[in-house]
């Protein structure tokens, strides 16, 4: 399968919006916190990103902190519903991928694997929601799992940090990436295999979160 085009018209306004919005990033002032050297790399070729979800602005943060690449982000069909500009707004600004939690199925599956066939970026929130507690993250979804053993896509993990205030600076964590290639080689991969990887990806996420408090109490 062909790579996704530099340029293109579908992709005009989320490009046009990336170029001209630097301002962002003199505002956020995005900050990468690795947890070790071996996680400093640059995100190439197809990939899977796993956040957590804390605030509808969580999209907005992952582009400013970890582009230049375009995030196709997997959002719930009920943000589409809301209204024709946030149809607009999620297709267009976000690049977004549109999935019914109740019935997600092996063509949606197909649909989000065609872009990593294509090397590009699938940003996910795995919780499915915005997480209102804050406390702790919730169920992580087995489909994303059996998406990385379907394309051989490594998984990796990001943090946000909750900002403070609303001057505060934008902190995310970068987690060592899943390899799902070398848990299962070949694409004949098992129910086992399925749940190795969902483990795999609540207990990175977890690992960052405890980075993330450890850093606010040694402060």
């Amino acid at each position: 399968m062909k790579k996704s085009p530099a340029i293109s018209f579908k992709y005009f306004f989320y490009d046009f919006i990336r170029v001209t919005g630097w301002p962002l990033f003199i505002w956020f002032r995005p900050k990468r916190i690795y947890v070790n050297k071996k996680t400093k790399r640059d995100f190439k070729g197809r990939l899977i990103l796993m956040s957590n979800h804390i605030t509808m602005k969580d999209p907005l943060y992952l582009i400013v902190s970890i582009g230049p690449r375009r995030h196709h982000f997997l959002a719930t069909k009920e943000m589409f519903e809301k209204s024709k500009f946030t149809r607009w707004l999620f297709t267009y600004a976000f690049l977004s991928i549109e999935v019914d939690r109740d019935n997600f199925g092996l063509d949606k599956l197909r649909e989000i694997a065609s872009h990593l066939e294509k090397e590009e970026m699938v940003t996910i929130f795995p919780e499915g929601h915005v997480n209102i507690e804050k406390t702790k993250l919730n169920a992580f979804k087995g489909g994303m799992a059996m998406l990385a053993l379907m394309t051989g896509s490594p998984i990796i993990p990001i943090y946000i940090k909750k900002k403070e205030h609303w001057y505060s600076r934008l902190t995310t964590y970068i987690g060592e990436a899943i390899d799902v290639k070398s848990i299962c080689p070949s694409k004949k991969f098992t129910t086992n295999d399925i749940k190795v990887i969902s483990k795999l990806m609540e207990e990175k996420e977890l690992e960052l979160e405890m980075l993330c408090n450890k850093d606010k109490k040694s402060r």
